[in-house]
């Protein structure tokens, strides 16, 4: 009897190479095969889906000697010379019938609201917000006597598909529902491009995951945020843009 053919890997098993190869391209600095946004957009980056010895001699050298490198979903070994720094598990929702709709209230944010956007996050933690990363898709927030005081947005964007991200509301107001209003709201605008919300979380923020579940997101796959240190000595090179 043949064994089966192996299962074909999905787009949002390595999200960013998609995002960074289709849709955010342009974002791309590029070394080998190895790809990551600006450092003022996003700590992503990608790895080819079986890095091979180059690829993570490309990944140090992008990064610089002893640097922390983020490496979001990666789930194989880190070479000898690599020293794993963290690692949170992580959990991976898609569109499952969400009733995504527009608010009202919603408003879409921009380059002048980045100061107060970066101060909200600042004070709910709710991930990677960086003074650049608006600039990756559609960010819509909620104001009160002109206060800032809940967004959520766009961040990977692969071919088909777009993240909701940078979900945060005030601690003043929160059980008010702004969260699930505007996850609705971005997830409209994914929608209205004939695309697919999609989204990531810590596996131990249960009650972020209750809130999704109930929206009609459903869990993908399990996976883990990692972080690790390159090597002290480097070989030289060139980081390049994608064009």
């Amino acid at each position: 009897m043949s064994k089966p053919a192996p299962a074909q890997p999905h787009i949002l098993d390595n999200p960013a190479l998609a995002a960074l190869t289709g849709p955010h391209a342009h974002f791309a600095e590029r070394r080998g095969r190895v790809l990551r946004y600006p450092l003022d957009v996003s700590p992503w980056l990608a790895l080819p889906d079986e890095p091979d010895a180059d690829d993570w001699a490309d990944l140090a050298a992008l990064a610089g000697p002893g640097a922390e490198v983020p490496l979001p979903g990666f789930g194989g070994e880190v070479p000898d010379g690599w020293e794993i720094t963290s690692r949170i598990e992580g959990a991976q929702f898609v569109d499952d019938g969400l009733a995504a709709a527009p608010d009202p209230e919603a408003i879409r944010l921009g380059p002048a609201d980045v100061p107060e956007m970066l101060d909200l996050v600042a004070r709910t933690q709710p991930g990677p917000f960086l003074p650049r990363t608006i600039e990756l898709g559609t960010y819509l927030g909620i104001r009160r006597d002109g206060t800032l005081i809940a967004m959520a947005g766009e961040r990977l964007h692969p071919p088909g598909w777009t993240e909701i991200s940078a979900v945060c509301t005030d601690p003043s107001f929160r059980g008010e529902g702004l969260a699930t209003r505007l996850i609705l709201a971005v997830a409209h605008g994914i929608r209205e491009r004939a695309e697919t919300p999609f989204l990531h979380t810590g596996a131990q923020n249960t009650g972020a995951i209750r809130l999704y579940e109930s929206l009609g997101f459903r869990l993908r796959r399990t996976t883990a945020f990692l972080a690790a240190r390159a090597p002290e000595r480097l070989g030289e090179g060139r980081v390049v843009a994608v064009s």
